[in-house]
């Protein structure tokens, strides 16, 4: 067996894990943007108006980010947080320039496709909806990725 033979079957079983990892990273970190704009926590910053742009964003921040960390409705909350950051990047950075460094809007557009990538790759094996998800054999599903090998 080549070095890069078990290199590739090494990063193939454990590449489901990090991304559960990099999910509920992810996720925390983004809830920081909305509990910032409601709660001034961690960061104080502006509280914006109830029923605004900003403040239904704070509540998308604070609220997808949250089922993003658990692992509930993993896709569709984050196709929603996608859809913000892609609005966010069009009407708040991309009038500056046409280059996500100089507009400032790096961020939005790495959360954009960071959450679209959720939405097609799922959660990964460890989410809260899997516990819940039994085989039909009563296994645990986020066994299933080292049962499959």
């Amino acid at each position: 067996m080549t070095l890069d033979h078990k290199i590739d079957e090494t990063t193939t079983h454990v590449s489901p894990y990090v991304l559960g990892i990099v999910r509920v990273v992810i996720a925390l970190m983004f809830m920081e943007h909305g509990t910032s704009k409601l709660f001034g926590f961690p960061v104080p910053t502006s509280t914006p108006d109830p029923f605004t742009l900003l403040w239904f964003a704070a509540i998308i921040e604070i609220v997808g980010g949250g089922l993003l960390a658990l692992g509930l409705w993993t896709r569709l909350a984050a196709f929603i947080m996608s859809g913000e950051m892609a609005i966010g990047y069009f009407m708040s950075h991309a009038s500056h320039g046409f280059f996500p460094i100089a507009n400032k809007g790096d961020a939005a557009a790495l959360y954009c496709l960071i959450f679209l990538y959720f939405a097609f790759a799922g959660g990964g094996p460890w989410t809260i909806a899997t516990v819940f998800r039994k085989r039909a054999e009563g296994e645990p599903r986020w066994h299933s990725a080292r049962a499959a090998r």
